[in-house]
This record gives structure tokens, C-alpha cells and sequence, in this order.
């Protein structure tokens, strides 16, 4: 088996079970539990979590919000133009996906309101290219007006409620796409794990369009990681050393919480204060040296995300569990079920 092959993490995946709507509550999804010592699989509901953790133990919340980022706009000519923001340079200037680009040249004007345009200052590899943004007062509350939530290709239904594509503790603006695996919990089911003596650290990852980047390369080293912004504070770094001190177990809620934890700490496992871009790309046999366990979604098939978990759990234990998952009709992707590696 050629763990660089990137067939090696393929699963069929019929189309009926790629989530269109969240569950509600949040608290109401199915999680399927994997233990890693004894590969024993359970068939849990996501309130259910608090079985599984223990006082001492650190959950490690992404604390990003979600942008508005998708916008639908004309070019003087008339012609209908779709604008995603991708990654903010400056104030005024983005890099963006524009649909259809080569409709766009340097220098052409697209309006979204009144208040909000940008203009094409170049264009970029891989269908990117730079925008800059004109608008009166404060960006974000032009963009709040007439933003539209981000969803996935694969999502078709229209989401009802923009909230839910946003989780409950979600704080610093700046997500291309919602870090999925927080999407699970309530405001009550936090509450109650810390009441449990359950330690809350809260990281920044501002999550990319490239996370949905499928990976082209037959062999997957030769593949373009994105690069996404992410900050481990000071107090948190101390709070995150100190579990590891005391052999507390560190779970991270999502792959975005795994890749600052795994960018953040040194050979040893020891964390320091960050506040810069990575493009940490986990795939077997990376040896984890911060994350003890793991609350994710199901990903897709040859996606980067199913080598992260992988690297986890092994691949081979991987694609049972995502077997039992397919047969159990777990729910997949954005806003399906949530598993628990522990």
C-alpha cells in the first residue's frame, strides 16, 4: 500500500448521504466513536461527548467567524459576476475567486451595491486574483448588507438560517468557511463540560478556500498545501504546556484546531506564542506531538482531511471506520454527523 498515493484514501461515498440541512439542535447529530487503543466503534449522539471526557482535559476550540464572503455583483458591461473572498491583503485589497474570470480584466469594475465595488488588479494561478475593495464606512458592515454565507460546492439547499453555519463560540471575522467539526455543540453542552472540570482553550485558525482544494497529484507530496493564518496566545500556549506537563489529554475539535496545535509546538511538544501563516500538511506516518484526540466531521474521499485523520488513527482503520460509517448512513461532510477519535 503506497501511503503517498493518493487512491490510497479513496471511498465511495453515495451522493444521498452528503448533508444538505444541519440537525437540530446542534447537540443532535450522531457521532460515531473510535477508540484507538482497543478499535472499538460505538454509535453515539454528539450530546453524548460528555461520557467520553474527563475532568483535566483540554478542548481546543477554533474561534473564527465565518465572513459573508461570497458576493454577487455586475461589471459595468451588465454581465452577472460572483466574487468569493478568499484572503484579505490590506484594508482594501483581497485575494478573491471571481466566476467567470475570464470575463474580467485588469482594471475592470465590479458593483455590488451602492456602497460596495471592487476592481481587478491581477490575476493569479488557479483561478485566483486580486481585488480591491471601494466603500463607504466600515467594510464588514458593507459586506454584513450584502454578503452571502460561503457553503461548500456540494451543499445545494439554501441555508435557511445563516447562524448555523457559524459556531456558537465563533469571535474574530475572517473564515472563508466554517470550521465544521464546532458546529456540533450548544452553548448548554460547553457549559456543562466545564462544569465537569473540562479545561476550554480557545485558537485561532482562519480557514481557507483551499481546504476544499482536491488534490490532484497522483502522488500527494507533489501537492500545493494552502496556507492559512493562525494565533496561539501567550496565556493559552502556558494553559496548553501545563496539560502536557501534567500528561492531561489535549482534544482538538476539528483538523483547524489540530493544525495549530501541531504548527505551534516545537519536536518536544512544547507550545510558545504564535501569530503567523502555516501550511503544516499531515499525512502517515506523521508522529503527533500535541493532539490526544480528535472531534472531526466525515471529509471527503482523497481530500486532505481524510489523510489528516489517517495520520491519526492509520489509514487502514480509517477507511473501516468511514465503511461503518457509509453502512451506518452517517450523515457526511459540512453539516453531517461528527466522529470522536479518542
Amino acid at each position: 500500500m503506497d501511503l503517498l498515493n493518493k487512491k490510497t484514501y479513496y471511498f465511495d461515498l453515495p451522493e444521498n448521504l452528503i448533508a444538505q440541512t444541519p440537525i437540530e439542535p446542534r447537540d443532535h447529530s450522531r457521532m460515531l466513536v473510535y477508540h484507538k487503543d482497543s478499535g472499538k466503534i460505538e454509535h453515539k449522539h454528539f450530546y453524548d461527548l460528555l461520557d467520553y471526557l474527563k475532568k483535566g482535559d483540554v478542548l481546543v476550540l477554533n474561534n473564527t467567524k465565518v465572513l459573508p464572503a461570497r458576493l454577487y455583483g455586475f461589471k459595468e458591461s451588465g454581465a452577472k459576476i460572483e466574487v468569493l473572498l478568499h484572503k484579505r491583503i490590506d484594508l482594501k485589497n483581497w485575494e478573491c475567486l471571481a466566476k467567470p474570470l475570464k470575463r474580467l480584466k485588469v482594471g475592470d469594475k465590479v458593483v455590488f451595491s451602492e456602497n460596495l465595488s471592487c476592481t481587478l488588479t491581477e490575476k493569479l494561478p488557479d483561478g485566483l486574483c486580486r481585488m480591491k475593495f471601494d466603500f463607504d464606512g466600515v467594510f464588514e458592515h458593507r459586506l454584513s448588507e450584502v454578503g452571502n454565507m460561503p457553503l461548500p460546492p456540494y451543499i445545494k439547499e439554501k441555508l435557511k438560517d445563516q447562524t448555523r453555519y457559524q459556531t456558537v463560540y465563533a469571535k474574530v471575522e475572517g473564515s472563508s468557511a466554517a470550521p465544521t467539526a464546532g458546529l456540533h455543540f450548544t452553548p448548554e453542552l460547553l457549559k456543562k463540560i466545564e462544569d465537569m472540570g473540562v479545561e476550554i482553550v480557545q485558537v485561532l485558525l482562519h480557514v481557507g478556500l483551499g481546504t476544499f482544494r482536491p488534490v490532484k497529484e497522483d502522488n500527494i507530496l507533489k501537492h500545493d498545501m494552502h496556507s492559512e493564518f493562525f494565533e496561539l496566545s501567550e496565556q493559552n500556549a502556558k494553559k496548553l504546556n501545563a496539560a502536557k506537563s501534567e500528561g492531561r489529554r489535549i482534544i482538538a475539535v476539528g483538523t483547524t484546531s489540530v493544525r495549530v496545535l501541531e504548527s505551534a509546538c516545537d519536536e518536544n511538544g512544547n507550545f510558545s506564542a504564535q501569530k503567523r501563516e502555516t501550511r503544516i500538511f499531515i499525512y502517515p506516518p506523521y508522529k503527533f506531538k500535541a493532539t490526544n484526540g480528535l472531534i472531526t466531521n466525515f471529509h471527503l474521499p482523497e481530500s486532505t482531511l481524510i489523510m489528516l485523520v489517517s495520520a491519526f488513527i492509520g489509514r487502514d482503520e480509517t477507511m473501516s471506520v468511514y465503511k461503518t460509517a457509509v453502512e451506518n448512513k452517517y450523515r457526511f461532510f459540512s453539516f453531517g454527523d461528527a466522529c470522536l477519535f479518542i
